[in-house]
């Protein structure tokens, strides 16, 4: 079954106003103009890939119909050709593993290719998956106290004046004996 992209060169529909069609396109694409402007910059610019015909036809309706000319364009057909990694030589001795990787956890990989055959001589740790509900995280130690020495500290008595500052103590009362009151 061919997939099928829609490429976009800056072109428009005939008769079609520059200005009104960035703006259709960025309603459509809910784009800032600065991206639209960039749309428009005469490069190809593919819009959607690998969608069937149908609905590569909808974008392209869509699109005329903001004032846009796509293309519709086949896909290549890509199938990746993949080569098996040679079965292993009959028993080899075990190369011996390094002091950080135990020689029981590890095991050698097989190049699949020539870009894998680098890696060939790699101890790798053999992982294992961990049963449900199993925690994977190393514990925490219990935080210790530090170690300080309070011996030159002491409480002072209850009730005792520990430095603060005092109120200022109140003023004078006004003198007041020289007011009267009016009947």
């Amino acid at each position: 079954m061919s997939r099928y992209e829609v490429v976009f060169s800056g072109q428009l529909v005939p008769g079609a106003d520059l200005a009104l069609v960035q703006a259709n396109l960025g309603r459509l694409f809910q784009a800032n103009p600065q991206r639209i402007a960039m749309m428009f910059s005469g490069r190809r610019l593919v819009i959607k890939n690998n969608l069937d015909q149908a609905n590569a036809e909808k974008y392209r309706t869509t699109l005329e119909r903001a004032g846009a000319v796509v293309d519709i364009v086949v896909m290549p057909d890509e199938i990746e050709e993949i080569e098996l990694a040679p079965a292993p030589a009959a028993t080899e001795p075990a190369p011996a593993a390094p002091a950080t990787v135990s020689a029981q956890s590890s095991k050698k990989l097989l190049p699949r290719d020539e870009y894998m055959a680098a890696f060939s001589e790699v101890q790798a740790p053999d992982f294992g998956i961990a049963p449900l509900g199993d925690d994977l995280q190393d514990g925490k130690p219990e935080p210790q106290a530090p170690n300080l020495d309070l011996s030159q500290f002491s409480l002072a008595p209850v009730g005792s004046d520990m430095g603060q500052a005092k109120d200022a103590p109140p003023g004078p009362a006004p003198d007041v004996s020289h007011l009267k009151l009016q009947d």
